[in-house]
């Protein structure tokens, strides 16, 4: 679909906003383990009594860290509600969008329940006009309109110096998909929302033996406007002889939510070296995956020597390959993680790989005890 012509035109992900229960160590970690640099502040020293906020980027990537310093209204209660019940993750999927009201009376208009109504925003650097809407779970989408914004971040935020020079600077670029979780039944369902509300479209479809193992699975699609700036795979689980990945996040979360952001990097290789330096810690391969990798995928610019030292995985279709790799965890719950992914010319999702990814992290389920 020409995004031209698009009911619904979108400019890509604005930010992804975690609610933690620390913000100040969080976005330590990300800046000395990811290589993101803090930008923007807004805490009690700029006017925010009630919460925290780090803004840390790396290339076109946002990530926005929020926690709650003292709940004195009911949007505090709320956001410490969602710590307690969720642990840290994930409470909104920022959209950039040309015009924000436009966003808002499409989206509230096709069912979406609306959660802010358009409001503009100011400081001396301009305007922002903002919105929301609901998603799966708790998970929320803002609408931000920032075209005539030259502030660090939005009105109330203000510059701030970097916590760290990170080792890892630059590891990616930009933010690929990110990831939902929903409950067994409720896939289809939230691909129709994205389709009617946002004119979104099914890009790809995994079902039946695509993602299976010999205890659990899981299907997934992927939706994505019209010209793949956002891609969002929407997960449930399947029925098995175990508990599933998907199971075991909806447990450990409380419902839905943002299972894992993907993170488009120019060099993997360089960007595991230090991430693994800096105490990132990444899903282990078997190396009888390696044995026969160039039999199926090809060859890559990186050797299979190299892959098969740092556990990067490869997928190839039509269109050309893909490297990838995913973390663990990044906190005690097992909940939201991340992956690297380097594409040549492959649009895809690393459908070669679900099998060994998924084996993966049945291995950590089980070190858990909660396969």
């Amino acid at each position: 679909m020409d995004q031209g012509i698009t009911a619904f035109p979108v400019l890509g992900i604005d930010a992804v906003i975690f609610i933690v229960g620390n913000a100040k160590q969080a976005a330590h970690y990300y800046s000395s383990a990811f290589g993101m640099r803090l930008v923007a502040y807004s805490g009690p020293e700029n006017g925010s009594a009630e919460t925290a906020s780090y803004v840390l980027e790396s290339g076109r990537a946002r990530f926005v860290f929020t926690s709650v310093i003292k709940a004195t209204t009911d949007t505090g209660a709320f956001l410490a509600r969602h710590v307690a019940e969720h642990g840290d993750g994930v409470l909104d999927l920022a959209l950039e969008v040309p015009d924000a009201r436009r966003a808002y009376a499409h989206a509230v208009e096709r069912g979406a329940t609306g959660l802010s109504a358009p409001r503009e925003i100011t400081d001396e650097h301009g305007t922002v006009v903002l919105a929301s809407i609901a998603a799966y779970g708790q998970t929320r989408h803002s609408f931000v309109e920032r075209g005539g914004y030259r502030g660090p971040y939005l009105p109330g935020f203000t510059a701030a110096a970097p916590i760290v020079e990170p080792r890892t600077e630059g590891a990616f670029r930009a933010i690929d998909h990110c990831v939902g979780n929903v409950e067994l039944g409720a896939m289809n369902d939230w691909v129709d929302f994205y389709g009617k509300v946002m004119d979104f479209t099914t890009m790809k479809e995994f079902v039946g033996d695509d993602i299976a193992t010999e205890y659990s699975a899981l299907m997934s699609k992927v939706v994505a406007d019209g010209t793949f700036a956002v891609k969002f795979p929407i997960n449930e689980p399947a029925v098995g002889r175990k508990k599933s990945q998907i199971d075991e996040y909806l447990e450990f979360y409380g419902g839905p939510g943002v299972q894992h952001i993907a993170l488009a990097t120019d060099d993997i290789v360089a960007a595991v070296r230090a991430m693994r330096a800096a105490g990132v810690e990444f899903l282990d391969t078997p190396d009888s995956y390696y044995d026969t990798l160039g039999e199926w995928a090809g060859e890559t610019h990186v050797g299979v020597g190299t892959l098969r030292e740092l556990r990067i995985l490869v997928d190839r279709d039509e269109d050309g390959y893909l490297l990838q790799i995913f973390t663990k965890p990044v906190q005690d719950r097992p909940t939201v993680f991340f992956e690297l992914i380097e594409r040549h010319g492959s649009m895809g999702f690393g459908k070669g790989n679900f099998k060994a990814l998924f084996e993966a992290i049945e291995r950590e389920q089980a070190r858990r005890g909660n396969l």
